[in-house]
């Protein structure tokens, strides 16, 4: 515990899983921490909702992956992951609908690698070899190299990283690297489907991030019972145990710079005072906020990045039953570069579109009330687009039209009692949002590491990011990891 000469009052701006990691890590180490929060309850994208009809939906994040990440979370604290989350193993982990089969990926990778081999002769022997190497990424990349606060390059000069240099292929992109493997279509896009979480194409993405196979694959797919939303209230729990105080419906409207230090944080109109300043909102947003000269980045910085997707979000609670839909189901009928396409490229809304459907209430009955089943679908999107209700409903009734097919069920609009949607539009004006971007900036070789948005403020001295627009990147894991980096680096301030 610090002395009072060290500790310090601390602010963190955003509720978000980075934020409530570092309110965690910042509160254990004996700093007064307070965090602000614009909405009326925590979690920023993983926020939650309950209906009058009984429907619960998690509005953002619905894949427990790379479970010892959040294992480690916890244990950090002295607990266990199960003294909050009742954490169910799917199987299937997931379905996958193409053009002309539709499969099931297995719990057990054993099924996996027999699935593998029915669909390809020879493919279980090298899905073992690529997993290997997976394991093996995951293990260095997630233990210690997206752990880097990055502020250069001399971070990565130790031995381990420079002896594994070459395993970890940083320099083949994912796209040639699983060819190198499979040859049959749907195996390849199984194996780079989990890279879509990054926010890229796969021929963008370093072959680095096979760790994420290992990460889903490799450790299982799981669901928290009561939703996503669980793990958000028990890492608030974690860091209220830790002294953590929480304030919603907080907005945060400026940010006061004297002698190169954040003299003083408005918000709702009332100006605080605090030592440091942790900022894990959207980092585009958090420098607008600051006078122009003290900013980061300009903003053509900002247009030149690659953003990971938006995307057109339905929550549908259907007054029946729907017996042959998964957990988690993949509708991918169509060609992924096309899509992927009109995403970075044309930057248009899809003619042949992808999306993905989770359906929690075939797992949790406390989502849905009885009888009924609780849907969440999500297609991908180019961030700066249009969204009218217009074109939102026509690409709704694109993706039920599929759904019937694939479930055998006829006229399942007539089924829907609640209904709402969520769009670019929704992600700038909910969380400020660059272009309305639902995962934050891309992994692509030149938006890693050391070439992410730094963590400090390079004129503000007591002023730090965190979250997916800085390191490590996108995604659950990866942003609770991005709490802690930045919380190490003011805990480590005198």
């Amino acid at each position: 515990m610090l002395n009072n000469k060290s500790k310090k009052r601390i602010a963190i701006i955003g509720s978000g899983f980075s934020g409530l990691s570092a309110a965690a890590y910042t509160a254990q180490a004996g700093h007064e921490v307070h965090v602000f929060e614009k909405h009326d309850q925590p979690g920023g994208r993983a926020r939650q909702f309950t209906t009058d009809e009984g429907f619960v939906f998690d509005m953002g994040p619905s894949w427990y992956w790379m479970p010892d990440i959040i294992d480690d979370f916890f244990s950090d604290f002295g607990y266990k992951t199960s003294d909050f989350l009742d954490l169910v193993s799917l199987n299937p982990q997931f379905e996958i609908k193409f053009d002309s089969q539709s499969i099931c990926i297995p719990e057990k990778y054993d099924e996996l690698k027999e699935l593998f081999e029915e669909l390809e002769v020879g493919s279980g022997v090298q899905l073992d070899k690529f997993m290997e190497s997976a394991k093996f990424k995951y293990e260095v990349g997630m233990r210690d190299f997206v752990r880097k606060p990055c502020h250069n390059w001399l971070e990565f000069v130790n031995p381990e990283i420079a002896s594994s240099a070459i395993k970890l292929d940083l320099l083949t992109n994912f796209r040639k690297y699983v060819s190198k493997y499979f040859t049959n279509q749907n195996l390849r896009t199984i194996m780079e489907f989990p890279v879509i979480f990054l926010g890229a194409s796969p021929k963008n993405i370093p072959a680095l991030y096979s760790l994420m196979n290992y990460g889903g694959y490799g450790l299982g797919t799981h669901y928290p019972m009561g939703g996503f939303y669980q793990l958000v209230l028990a890492m608030k729990t974690v860091a209220e145990h830790q002294g953590a105080k929480f304030h919603f419906s907080q907005t945060v409207q400026k940010i006061d710079v004297e002698e190169n230090n954040v003299s003083y944080l408005t918000i709702n109109g009332v100006k605080h005072n605090f030592d440091y300043i942790i900022s894990s909102s959207d980092y585009h947003h958090t420098e607008s906020l600051l006078p122009q000269e003290f900013r980061n980045y300009r903003e053509d910085y900002w247009q030149s990045k690659t953003f990971a997707p938006s995307c057109l979000i339905y929550y549908l609670g259907i007054n029946e039953r729907i017996p042959s839909l998964k957990h988690h189901t993949l509708f991918f009928e169509h060609d992924l570069d096309e899509h992927i396409e009109t995403i970075y490229g044309e930057k248009k809304w899809p003619e042949n579109p992808l999306f993905y459907c989770c359906c929690p209430s075939k797992t949790d009955p406390n989502v849905a009330p009885e009888g009924c089943e609780n849907i969440f679908l999500l297609m991908p999107l180019a961030i700066h687009i249009e969204d009218s209700e217009e074109t939102r409903e026509k690409y709704l009734f694109e993706m039920i039209s599929r759904l019937e097919s694939h479930a055998g069920i006829e006229d399942l609009a007539s089924k829907i009692i609640y209904k709402r949607s969520y769009c670019v539009s929704d992600f700038i004006h909910d969380y400020n949002a660059f272009g309305g971007n639902a995962y934050g900036l891309a992994n692509t070789l030149s938006q890693t590491a050391v070439l992410k948005p730094k963590i400090k403020n390079k004129k503000v001295q007591n002023l730090f990011y965190t979250g997916q627009l800085t390191v490590p990147g996108p995604g659950v894991p990866p942003s609770i990891i991005s709490g802690n980096i930045v919380a190490k680096e003011v805990n480590n301030l005198r």
